[in-house]
C-alpha cells in the first residue's frame, strides 16, 4: 500500500496504537483482573489480527494489482485527481456496505455463520473480539477486496485514513469501555447520543448484537450488523435501538471447539458431533403438526421458535443461526394455558390458527 506523509504502512501503526488505547483503558478499568477468557481465545484474536493485517491484506491487495496490472492497467490512478474529501466518503460508504451485507449475510446463511460464529462464541466482550472470525471469512470478505481495488484506482490515502477512521469505531463497539454509557446517563446530552447512534455504531448499538438471546429483552444477534455506520441498519429495517447492555454474551448450547477448529474451519473440522463444525453435523427439521400446550405467565417473555429447528419447540433454542428466519419474542398478556404453533405456518404467530390441518390436507 502507498505511503501517507510519507510513512510506509501507516494504517496498521494506526490500528495497532487504536487497540493499544482501548486495551489500556479496559486494564485500568479492571478489565483482566475480571476477566474469564482462556489462552485459545487471546491466541485467536490476537492471531487473527496479524494474520489479517500482515498477510490476508496485503496479499488481497497484491493480488488486485496484479490482475489490474496485467488486464487493466488504463484504470490505475484514475481517481487519483479527485479531492481528498470525496475519495474518502466513497470508499467509506462503499466500503462499509459492502461489511454490512456481508456481515448480514453471515447470519443468514449455514456456511458464512460457520465462519463467522465464533465471533458469536465470545463470552464477554473486548477490544480483540473485532478481530473474531475464521481466517476464510476474511479471505471472502468483499470490502477487503474494495481495499485492495480502490487502492490501484489510485485511493490509497482515502483508505488509509478511512481504515483508521473505521478501526477506531469498529474497536470501540466491541471494546468494554462503554462510552456512550455517559450520554444516556445524563438526558441534556440525550440529543447529542440521538445524532452520533444514528450515524456511527455505538457500543450499545453493538453490544446488542453480541447478545446471547433475544429473551433478556436487551440483545438482538439477528439486527444490528453495521460495522462504522448505522445508517445500513436504519435504512434496510434491521436497527434497534434500546441503550442497554446485556449481561450475558455468546451462543446458546456452544460446545466450545478448539480455538483451531473455529478459525481454520473448513480446513479443519471438530469431531463433537454437536457443533455445526463436525463433518456430518445436520440441523434436524423438528416441525409438527400438532400445537404445543403451553402453560404461560401473565406478564413473561418468551421467545417463540419461527425456524422450525429448535430442539425446544415451540420455543427457540438459537438453531435459526445461519437462516434466514428469526425468533419472535412475546409477552403473555393472560395466566393459563395456549395453543402455540409447531408447523410454523400459523398466520397469528406464535399461536396456532389451525393452518396446520390445512397444509395436512393438501398433502393428502
Amino acid at each position: 500500500m502507498e505511503s501517507f506523509f510519507s510513512v510506509p504502512n501507516i494504517d496498521v501503526y494506526f490500528v495497532i496504537g487504536i487497540l493499544f488505547f482501548f486495551g489500556i483503558l479496559e486494564i485500568i478499568a479492571g478489565y483482566l483482573s475480571r476477566t474469564k477468557r482462556q489462552f485459545g481465545d487471546w491466541i485467536q484474536e490476537a492471531g487473527s489480527m496479524f494474520v489479517l493485517s500482515l498477510l490476508i491484506k496485503p496479499a488481497i491487495v497484491g493480488i488486485i494489482f496484479l490482475c489490474g496490472n496485467a488486464f487493466l492497467p488504463s484504470l490505475s490512478q484514475t481517481v487519483s485527481s479527485q479531492p481528498f474529501w470525496l475519495l474518502l466518503l466513497v470508499f467509506l460508504l462503499m466500503d462499509d456496505v459492502l461489511q454490512y451485507w456481508y456481515h448480514r449475510s453471515a447470519h443468514e446463511y449455514p456456511f458464512l455463520w460457520k465462519l463467522h460464529r465464533s465471533h458469536h462464541q465470545a463470552e464477554e466482550m473486548g477490544f480483540f473480539i473485532s478481530y473474531r472470525n475464521a481466517a476464510l471469512y476474511y479471505i471472502l470478505m468483499p470490502n477487503i477486496w474494495w481495499v485492495g481495488i480502490f487502492t490501484f484506482l489510485g485511493g490509497a490515502n482515502a483508505v488509509i485514513v478511512g481504515l483508521i477512521l473505521k478501526q477506531f469505531v469498529i474497536i470501540g463497539s466491541h471494546s468494554t469501555i462503554t462510552w456512550d454509557s455517559f450520554f444516556y446517563k445524563r438526558p441534556f446530552l440525550n440529543p447529542i447520543i440521538s445524532f452520533l447512534e444514528r450515524i456511527i455504531v455505538t457500543p450499545a448499538f453493538h453490544h446488542a448484537h453480541h447478545g446471547k438471546s433475544k429473551i433478556d429483552g436487551i440483545s438482538d444477534p439477528n439486527n444490528n450488523f453495521g460495522n462504522m455506520f448505522s445508517i445500513w441498519d436504519q435504512l434496510f429495517g434491521t436497527a434497534v435501538y434500546n441503550r442497554q447492555f446485556p449481561t450475558s454474551y455468546g451462543l446458546e448450547n456452544d460446545p466450545k471447539e478448539h480455538w483451531t477448529t473455529t478459525y481454520l474451519y473448513p480446513f479443519i473440522r471438530t469431531t463433537d458431533p454437536r457443533s455445526e463444525l463436525s463433518r456430518n453435523f445436520v440441523k434436524e427439521d423438528t416441525r409438527t403438526n400438532v400445537p404445543a400446550e403451553i402453560y404461560l405467565e401473565k406478564g413473561k417473555s418468551y421467545l417463540y421458535c419461527h425456524c422450525g429447528l429448535s430442539k425446544n419447540q415451540p420455543f427457540c433454542d438459537s438453531s435459526h443461526h445461519g437462516t434466514k428466519k428469526k425468533p419472535l419474542l412475546f409477552e403473555a398478556i393472560r395466566t393459563g394455558k395456549a395453543r402455540l404453533c409447531n408447523c410454523k405456518k400459523t398466520g397469528s404467530a406464535p399461536f396456532c390458527d389451525d393452518s396446520h390441518i390445512h397444509f395436512k390436507s393438501k398433502q393428502i
